[in-house]
């Protein structure tokens, strides 16, 4: 199976990064690998519930993901389904698994995005969730 892990230290509460993971106010601040904005968050956080999220790149491009939440923790995890809109990123249904974990000044963020297709795609994967996690890590430490 084809994944990929990334941990970063958060400088806020672990209630705090849950609520800028769950929240379409929170999401705003930080998805997307690079400073383009977020057009659309929508966020049902429950199990069965569904997310989604459309960002606009620098570059001009438009990217829009949605799923499942599957597994709902406040404010220690959340394990959600995820699918591309068009799929040219990643044809496949994959899962994103994120653990929050307090740690003296913040949180230990531990996202895990599995059942990804192939190889070229985890490593794109990987540079969008660098980008994202790196634009939530600065956002704390304002």
């Amino acid at each position: 199976m084809t994944r990929l892990t990334l941990v970063r230290r958060i400088a806020a509460r672990p209630a705090i990064v849950f609520e800028a993971l769950t929240t379409p106010e929170g999401l705003a601040h930080w998805w997307g690998p690079d400073d383009g904005p977020v057009l659309i968050a929508e966020t049902d956080v429950r199990v069965g519930g569904r997310f989604r999220v459309r960002f606009r790149m620098r570059d001009g491009s438009e990217h829009e993901s949605s799923g499942a939440y599957l597994e709902v923790r406040s404010p220690e995890r959340l394990v959600m389904s995820w699918n591309w809109l068009c799929g040219e990123e990643d044809p496949n249904e994959s899962r994103v698994e994120i653990d929050l974990r307090a740690v003296p000044g913040g949180t230990e963020l531990t996202l895990t995005h599995s059942a990804l297709f192939s190889e070229e795609t985890r490593r794109s994967h990987e540079e969008g969730w660098s980008g994202a996690l790196d634009k939530l890590m600065r956002y704390f430490a304002k």
